[in-house]
Order: C-alpha cells, then structure tokens, then sequence
C-alpha cells in the first residue's frame, strides 16, 4: 500500500517536470525562429501587420501564428513541399521540425521561458534596402499619382550612364512608393535611334512586383547590357486616396570590365495562356506552352497571377512525350517570390522540350483574395483583371554541354 501511496504522490510531479524540460519557450526555442525567418518584415514600421521582436509583442498573437505555420502560408514560400523539386537558394520556409515547434509553444500555452536564453538581437536592413551591391543605379523621373484616377501604363526612358558593353551579375528593381506601384518592367533600349513608342528592339532586364526579391545569377552566368544603352521603365500605377509622387531605382551589379560569361541568361514570360475566362463562383484551369528549341537549364520560376490566382504548376513536357512535374506553388498576389533552384538541382532538357504552364484561378467566395466572386473575370493588365504565366529564367545549352550534364547527373545518381 505504501509504494502504491508513493507512485501516485510523485508520478504526476515527475510527470509535469519532464513535461516543463521537453516544453519549448519562446526565449530559447522560439525567438531563434522568428529571427530567421520573420522579424525581417515583423519589426517595427516595417511592412509586416504586427511585430515579433519580443515576447510581449509575439503573445498576443500566437494562436493566429500556429494556423499560418501550418497552413505554411507564413513565412511567404508558396512552393508546395510534395511536389518536385525542393532545392532552392534562398528558402524562407520553415521546416517540419520548426512548424512542430512553434505548434507545441502555442498548444503548451506560448510560456515565456528564461529571459537569459534569449539569443542576441539581430541587425536587420531597412525595408526596401539595396539586397545587392549595385554598382549603376539608373533612377526612373518623379511620376505623380493622383489621388483618384483610372490606373495608369506608361514609358520613361533614362539614359543608363553604362559607356561600354558590360555584363551584368546580379539585377533589382526598388520601388520607391510600395503603395502606387503595381508592377515595374525594366528593359536595355539598344537602338540609339529608337522612338520611345517602338520597343521591339528591347531587352528585357527586369521584373517589379510587390514581394520580389533580387535577381542574382548563377555564376558564369549574365545578360549584357551596351554601351550607352538607354533604361526603358514601364510602370502600372494605381491611385490609393492620395497624391503621392514616385520615383523607382534599377540597380545593376556588373561582372568586371572584359569578362565575358559563359551563357547569357534570359527572363521571359512563357506559358501564357490563351484568353482567360473565370465565371463567377468557379475555379477554372488555362493551359500555356512554349517550345525551348535548344537543349537548356532552367535557372528560376516565378508563377504570375493576379488577385484569383490560387496555384500554378511548371511541367516539362520532353520530345519523347514523357513529362516531369518541375514544381507546383500557391499563390498569393501579396508575394511575387522567384524560386531560384540551387545549382546542382537546376532542371535540364534537351532540344524541342515544351514547358507547360499550368494556372488555376478561384473566383468564389471561399478565396479570400476574391474582391468579387458575383462576377465573371477575364484577361488584361488591370490589377482587377486576370493573367496567367510564369516569369521564366534560363539559359541555353550546346548539344555537347547538355550530354556532358547528363553524364555528370548519371554517376550522381549511382554515387547516392
């Protein structure tokens, strides 16, 4: 009776400290995450809703912190993680380990834990801030947005300053006023001659959408821009109430004077779907393709939607008629994120490869992103309307350098 008596009296105890030893606390579990991946935007007068610096500013929120982890909606990395390729630079995501986490602070009560724990705070770059070194910054003219009007599309074209053929390394577009501009297109207008209407000519550099991040090549890897190329701008704003005057920065960081890359690297919307017809209260599939009649190896996909767009995959559709599922992501319009692949993780494929895009809209009530699920949507380039394709980064392979990768990638392959 007696070792029964003293079961029940220190059992519960026991229980409850190792309990308190296996509970995770923010102080030392959970701040560490919130430094990696969130307290970069969730700090404050930031672009985050709330901030996450401390534990009294995190407790409030903790329930709403648990379901975005879940949903892994938060932090902003859409790629869904059962779906082909998973090695990317630059992964924001949490792990499994990390949501499971984060899932047991909230659950066990979201303690505080030991202040002495806490790891040292962090140094974190304004928003906005230069993510690159540019080593040319070409500046679009003040535009003034007024405070209500119809969406505006337009052209400034801005000498470069670049006096002779250079290569460019690494690209970023800044916006100067994150609440008027939509999207910011940025291209290299080589023909001196050119009026500012033609733009047949133009290389594209560049793409500006809220949540971008920079454009960093693959080494060995450049688009070149000549000398005394011209910057063509091209802008969509849109009024918010109130005047406001913006002005956008291209900055470019440069291979040295002489070098010459190995490949030339290309961004292109490819996969554009055919005309887009949403009707209200359904979600609705569009189909793009395009033909790579050069062997390649694709460096990044960025999917592209607007407010109904839900998720888009990326398939490869090989000469043989096999395919291979590259990725599929959902999509939120708050976050034009480039999934950059990790080198060795880089999809390759051989001339007559079809990329094929595919895009899913949601245009009923249950998508939240909806502003009008009793109407039918179609395509164009107001921020109301629809688009369905994906930005696209590549470069393009000899026959012999595509063989040479597939070797390379075979006795990968057998060596694991």
């Amino acid at each position: 009776i007696f070792t029964a008596v003293m079961l029940l009296l220190f059992a519960p105890t026991s229980a409850v400290a190792q309990d308190a030893d296996t509970t995770p606390t923010f102080a030392k579990d959970i701040a560490p995450i919130f430094q990696e991946s969130c307290q970069v935007c969730h700090r404050p007068d930031n672009m985050a809703p709330m901030s996450l610096m401390t534990y009294q500013e995190s407790r409030p929120w903790a329930r709403s912190i648990k379901q975005k982890v879940m949903a892994r909606e938060m932090p902003p990395w859409h790629i869904d993680k059962k779906v082909g390729i998973q090695d990317f630079k630059g992964d924001r995501s949490l792990t499994d380990d990390q949501i499971d986490t984060v899932v047991r602070w909230v659950d066990n009560g979201a303690p505080m834990g030991n202040p002495a724990d806490m790891p040292e705070p962090r140094e974190f770059p304004n928003f906005g801030a230069w993510t690159i070194e540019p080593d040319v910054i070409v500046t679009s003219p003040p535009h003034t947005v007024p405070a209500e009007a119809g969406d505006w599309w337009g052209d400034y074209i801005v000498e470069s300053g670049i006096t002779e053929d250079r290569y460019i390394q690494a690209i970023q577009t800044k916006a100067g006023d994150l609440r008027v501009l939509h999207h910011a297109l940025t291209y290299a207008v080589m023909d001196p001659d050119a009026p500012a209407d033609d733009s047949s000519n133009d290389f594209f550099l560049n793409e500006y959408a809220v949540g971008k991040n920079a454009d960093q090549y693959p080494p060995g890897t450049g688009k070149m821009i000549e000398a005394n190329a011209r910057v063509r701008f091209s802008f969509h704003y849109h009024s918010i109430g109130e005047e406001v005057t913006e002005q956008t920065e291209l900055g470019l960081k440069l291979y040295p004077k002489g070098t010459v890359p190995d490949h030339i690297l290309y961004s292109r919307q490819l996969g554009q779907a055919g005309e887009l017809d949403i009707p209200a209260g359904q979600i609705t599939r569009n189909d793009g393709y395009k033909t790579m009649y050069l062997p390649g190896r694709l460096t990044g996909f960025q999917p592209h939607m607007h407010f109904l767009g839900k998720r888009q995959c990326l398939e490869l559709i090989y000469p043989d008629a096999t395919t291979e599922m590259v990725n599929c992501a959902n999509f939120d319009f708050n976050w034009h994120i480039v999934y950059n692949y990790e080198d060795e993780a880089q999809p390759i494929y051989p001339a007559g490869t079809k990329l094929h895009v595919i895009s899913y809209h949601d245009n009923t009530e249950a998508h939240r992103g909806n502003h009008d699920p009793a109407n039918w949507t179609g395509g164009g380039s107001r921020t109301i309307d629809e688009m369905a394709f994906a930005w696209i980064s590549w470069y393009d392979l000899s026959e012999e350098e595509y063989s040479a990768e597939i070797e390379v990638r075979k006795n990968a392959n057998n060596n694991n």
